[in-house]
Formats: structure tokens, sequence, C-alpha cells
């Protein structure tokens, strides 16, 4: 059974839905969240879930639900997962405090892409799934909105003390989202006549006083201008002491942060930077985009002019050079778990061990002197080792590591002094990458150098 995996390299918006309430613990769990199953089963339109994780994954059924439960229970506390097999992609979790601590259900609910809410029958399904739930289990808070979005806002919820927030209630509204339930105490707060005049698509006193509040007929669109003017006079209409025009700033802001660049990088490093973007949180991703279209990484510096290098100091070659490539071999026992195609040896082969050391953040997560006395001398071996089978290159054995070279064309390549550099510290693996040292050689190989060869 396959499981969508969530959160991915390719990671990308998607809706989120946080349920606070409180639940009666008298009957058994069964009963009691039966009718939070039942109104699931009734609305989740196309991203229903059909796998249960537990102690371990079973197919979606009610009495598999319970048993996973019972497993987990763990003092005063249990929960379970639900997800699918299928895309849209869901991450689901019901999480149960139960007694002597005061009994409260969460409900968080994640489905992806967000682009599936861009339909309005669909999204009227989620409301009523909401509203059928807020009827059942008294409600603190809830909402539902872009997660990215939602990222940005800056409010309590999303932030470190985003669960202490929600557990304890809210003394004001710190943001409108897409789909809000306002729970009693909150809505005594704001005032009730205010609460149920707010201008939006969609407002409803539920029987325990909480009201719901929806500001637009879809989620998925949240980033069109009149979206934002929707969202900005719900905010201010329930926080008069905000400013429209101010509010209104700030949500455009965001859209604009949010809003898809096109990546145009630097050639030598594009395949590189495609693959770092992808690891970027997606509410960060345009920005981080917009950052490395306008970034040039520095000219590489770690080569001399033929004429100008020194020539090898060394007297036994061969035995130099073996020791160069016991050094690169290294390397492929470092990486080749996580990186098979360092095996190859190949140009590509640097670009994925590239984006393998900034993933990791080796020079961060790893000792100094180990970099320094292992690591550096590996990394610097296997960029020459690429130079010389692939650029017609020749190394040029010293008995300083530092100053060992490789002739390309008519320049000497320092690979040593580049991999250096290039370990000094998490940023130096992007300004100083191996994908680019190489395409700065391959560019200056002199005409009649000899075709690449496999190595």
């Amino acid at each position: 059974m396959k499981v969508l995996g969530f959160h991915g390299s390719k990671d990308e918006d998607f809706l989120r839905l946080t349920f606070n309430s409180a639940f009666d613990p008298q009957p058994a769990l069964e009963r009691e969240l039966e009718p939070l199953l039942q109104t699931l089963e009734e609305h989740a339109d196309g991203w229903m879930p059909d796998v249960v994780e537990g102690k371990r994954r079973r197919k979606y059924a009610r009495s598999v639900i319970w048993k996973a439960l019972e497993e987990a229970r763990d003092g005063n506390s249990t929960d379970v997962g639900l997800s699918r097999t299928k895309w849209p992609a869901l991450d689901m979790t019901l999480w149960l405090m139960l007694p002597p601590r005061t009994p409260t259900l969460e409900i968080s609910v994640n489905v992806k892409p967000l682009s599936c809410f861009a339909e309005a029958e669909r999204c009227r399904h989620f409301v009523e799934m909401v509203r059928a739930w807020a009827l059942r289990y008294p409600v603190t808070h809830a909402f539902a909105h872009s997660a990215d979005d939602a990222e940005l806002a800056g409010s309590p919820r999303f932030g470190r003390e985003q669960q202490t927030s929600i557990r304890e209630g809210f003394d004001k509204i710190y943001e409108v989202f897409w789909l809000n339930v306002f729970g009693p105490k909150l809505v005594k707060t704001v005032g009730r006549e205010r609460m149920l005049s707010t201008p939006a698509h969609r407002v409803e006193e539920l029987p325990d006083g909480s009201i719901l509040l929806v500001t637009w007929p879809t989620a998925a669109d949240f980033i069109s201008d009149a979206v934002r003017e929707a969202q900005a006079r719900a905010h201010v209409h329930l926080r008069p002491d905000l400013d429209f025009d101010t509010v209104l700033r700030a949500l455009r802001e965001r859209s604009a942060a949010l809003t898809p660049v096109e990546p145009r990088f630097h050639p030598d490093v594009a395949p590189l930077l495609d693959r770092v973007v992808d690891r970027i949180a997606s509410h960060e991703r345009q920005r981080r985009i917009a950052a490395f279209n306008a970034w040039r990484p520095p000219e590489p510096e770690e080569w001399l002019p033929a004429d100008a290098a020194p020539p090898s100091d060394v007297a036994d070659t061969e035995r130099a050079l073996s020791q160069y490539s016991l050094h690169a071999e290294h390397l492929v026992v470092i990486l080749h778990t996580e990186v098979p195609s360092v095996f190859q040896a190949m140009p590509e082969s640097l670009t994925d061990a590239d984006f393998y050391f900034w993933k990791e953040d080796y020079p961060k997560t790893r000792l100094r002197e180990v970099l320094d006395e292992h690591v550096v001398p590996a990394v610097g071996a296997y960029l020459g080792q690429v130079l010389v089978h692939h650029l017609g290159g020749r190394w040029i054995p010293r008995k300083k590591l530092m100053e060992t070279g490789v002739l390309v064309g008519q320049r000497v390549w320092l690979p040593f002094v580049r991999a250096h550099r290039y370990l000094s510290s998490c940023e130096s693996l992007l300004d100083y990458s191996l994908t680019q040292l190489y395409r700065e050689a391959e560019r200056h190989r002199a005409p009649e150098a000899e075709e690449p060869r496999g190595g």
C-alpha cells in the first residue's frame, strides 16, 4: 500500500484546516466520534482518506480507526492519522486529550494541492463538513486557509505559540481567513451583532453561540485582489482599531510574495538551483527564486595561467596520482548511498554532490577537523578526476595539496583550493559550487583538447 508523501521535495501549497473543540468523554470513543467520521465520509469530496496511520498502516475503515486509537492510547491522550494513496494528497490527524485532563478534540486536515479547492461545490462541501463538526463538538476556534498564506500571516496561531494560543482561546481576532469558526468566548469579546454583520460571503450563528464566517466562495483564489479586498473588509470590520488601507497593503504584499516567479538562474548553476528551490518551503520559494534570479556566483578564482603555474615537485608522480585516486574514492564512500551517481564521476555527479552537501548543511553539521582532514581532500580529488576524465585535464602533482593543479587548456585549476572554500560554510556550497568551476573550466578548454572519456 503506497501512501503519497505529503511533505516532500516538490512541496507546494495546500489547504490547512485546524479544528479545536471539546467532546464528551462519557460514551465510548466509537460512539462519540461516529458522527465526525460520518460527516467526513459525506463531505470529503475527492480527498477521502483510504489509509489509517497507527502503529501500522491499514486500509481505511471505522473499525480500524477505533483499533488504532486504542493502540495509541498513552495515559491521557491518543491520536490517529489518516492519509491517501491517490492524488490529491491528504495528511489528517485526530488527537484527543482524555480525562483526568480537560477532554479536547483537535482535528488537523491538510489537503494538497490547494488548487483542488478552486471549485465552489467542493468548497461548499468542505464548509458543510466543518459546520457539522462545529454543531456536534463545542468549538474553541477553527479555521481553514492556504497554508502558505497562513505562514506569512504572522498571527500567533502560526508561530511558536500556536498550540498554547489555540487551547487558551484568543483575546482578539489576529487574522481573518477563508473559513473561520469563532467560539462563543471570542464572539462575546468582539460583540455578537458586530460579528453577525461582517461583510462576507457567509456568516452564520450556530446554536452554541459560535459563529461561522466564510470570506469567499472558494479557497484557492485567495491571492486575487478581489478576495484580498473582501478579506481586508471583514478583518477591519471585526477589528475597528485597524486601518483598511494598511491591512489591504499587507495582504497584497503577501500575495506578491506568493505570486509565481519564472526562474532565470545563472546557466552554470541552474540545474543545482532548480533542485535547491524545490527544497525550500513553498511559502518562501517565490522570494528565493527572485533572489536567485538576481544572484550571480563569484567567478572562479582557483586557477593560474599555465605559464605561471609551478611545475610538479614530487619525485614519484605515479604514487601521487594513486593518492588522488584514493582521496576521490573516499568521497564515493561518503556519498554513495545518498548520491549513487558519484560512482560514475560525471559532470552531473558534481551537481548531485553539490545538492547533497547543501541539503545536509554539511559544513554546519560536521566537525571542522573532519572536514579539513578528510572531506576537503576527497572533494578536491574527485573534482580533479572529473576535470581529467571529461575535459582532457592533466594532474600537476605538488607536495602541498593546496598547490596541486589540473591543467586544462591554458589554465591550471586548483581543485583542493576550491574544495576548501566550498566547504567553509553552507553559503559557500552555492557560491563555490563544484558544478560552476567545472563549467568554467569547460569553457576554457583548448580546442585541441582530447574528447571527454569515461572515468
